[in-house]
């Protein structure tokens, strides 16, 4: 496990891996047999929104079958897989947290979709493409945990063909963090880059890209916190049995912490499209 890839786990929704198990437990599936997208994506998407999220990727940047598409920060798996599902594309997977892409490639190989998804372990800024290309790269809320946006803007750029896009739904600062909020946000968040959305346009533009989406998704998001938190608290006697106190209260804590930082007015939300000109 590299520096970074340990840090992340200051960032309580990326611990316990393990809840996918219990809830395909409480599906009644066992561990190796045959599973369908579906049944998965009620769990299996660290966004917001979910499969409704990756179906705005897949509009926005015409993905079909056929495209090649990168996803940074994969996950679970879950956009990789849906998105591979729907559309037919050849989907590449990059995930920096091992037992993050350990759980996520098995349960590709459950849904059959091993043939279309390939998942991978590894830091996007130092990971070795060896000349692939790709019609789209498309990321969820992982973006802004990479530090140097220099360097990633410069090597999606590298990674794209001419005309190639870019999503991404990805948090940035609406009004200036103090420092004891900043410290927060590095811990609980594993923020490393919270741009202004000015300057997060001006970012993309100077790596040699055309901004074709510039969406607030601040109070979209707020409610959909919000609205997460209450269901979760609702349903408290069933992930209780199905998780475990430990899992519920690590859950509950994170879920607070995003209402919190939403409703705060100085955390942003942001959801992108770029054109490589």
């Amino acid at each position: 496990m590299n520096d970074l890839s340990a840090d992340i786990k200051s960032m309580k929704l990326y611990h316990h891996v393990d809840r996918v198990v219990n809830e395909l437990r409480e599906l009644g599936k066992d561990e190796t047999g045959p599973l369908l997208v579906d049944e998965l994506t009620a769990f299996d998407q660290l966004h917001y929104h979910g499969t409704e999220a990756v179906d705005e990727a897949i509009r926005a940047t015409n993905i079909d079958e056929g495209s090649s598409v990168l996803e940074i920060g994969s996950g679970l798996g879950g956009p990789a897989r849906y998105l591979a599902s729907a559309t037919g594309a050849e989907v590449t997977a990059l995930e920096l947290q091992e037992d993050h892409h350990l759980m996520a490639s098995s349960l590709t190989e459950r849904c059959g979709l091993d043939d279309r998804v390939k998942h991978l372990c590894g830091d996007f800024l130092t990971h070795h493409w060896d000349g692939a290309q790709f019609q789209a790269i498309v990321s969820w809320l992982a973006l802004y945990h990479i530090p140097q946006r220099d360097v990633l803007l410069e090597r999606c750029r590298s990674l794209l063909e001419d005309g190639g896009f870019v999503y991404a739904e990805d948090l940035c600062e609406r009004r200036p963090f103090d420092d004891l909020e900043r410290k927060e946000l590095a811990s609980d968040l594993f923020a490393n880059y919270l741009p202004s959305r000015d300057q997060y346009r001006l970012d993309l533009i100077d790596a040699g890209f055309e901004p074709i989406l510039f969406e607030d998704m601040s109070d979209d998001w707020a409610v959909f916190t919000r609205d997460r938190l209450n269901s979760y608290l609702e349903h408290r006697d069933r992930h209780l049995r199905v998780h475990g106190e430990e899992v519920f209260e690590t859950m509950c804590a994170f879920y607070d912490t995003m209402v919190r930082l939403f409703s705060g007015g100085k955390l942003g939300g942001l959801r992108v499209v770029a054109r490589r000109i």
